[in-house]
């Protein structure tokens, strides 16, 4: 597919999406919808990123990694670079309330590391000032051609989305 024919199939499915929600919400003013074109504060993430999450917490038993990793996404720009001022707030925002909710944040940090899903270097804030955000598919089959993940019903349906939505695994 080329460009302009890709601006094509991409107008078009706007255009039946649109008609679809107008039918079945028609009393639904845009005002009370989410546009990322047209409000502050979005993000782009993977399209499969609910399958990773899950194969991420299958990894890590008894110590889910998913809010914390997910908390980084929401503050990822297009360069895969975060800068960490606050980590009680990233803490906070990964479900990390209680007094021990840094420690908590810390080790889910440090498997993440450990898991090759992101990479940190230390600073004023601690080991995780720096963080840089790695591509979550190739993290994945990465493991997958290591044997640290099950060819099971969550991988294949990794394997199918990621195909189906033509990203590359």
């Amino acid at each position: 597919m080329n460009a302009r024919q890709a601006v094509v199939r991409a107008k078009k499915i706007n255009r039946k999406y649109l008609n679809m929600r107008a039918e079945l919400w028609p009393d639904v003013d845009d005002e009370m919808l989410w546009n990322r074109k047209e409000n502050d504060g979005f993000i782009t993430i993977p399209r499969a990123m609910p399958y990773i999450l899950y194969i991420m917490d299958t990894m890590t038993v008894g110590k889910p990694i998913s809010s914390v990793y997910f908390s980084l996404w929401c503050r990822v720009y297009d360069q895969s670079f975060i800068i960490i001022n606050d980590t009680n707030v990233m803490a906070l925002e990964a479900g990390f309330a209680t007094q021990r909710g840094l420690t908590a944040w810390n080790s889910r940090m440090k498997l993440l590391v450990e898991l090759g899903f992101i990479d940190a270097k230390a600073g004023a804030s601690g080991n995780y000032h720096y963080v840089l955000l790695l591509n979550p598919y190739k993290v994945l089959r990465k493991h997958y051609d290591q044997n640290k993940i099950p060819k099971n019903a969550y991988y294949n349906a990794l394997v199918e989305r990621v195909t189906s939505i033509g990203a590359e695994f």
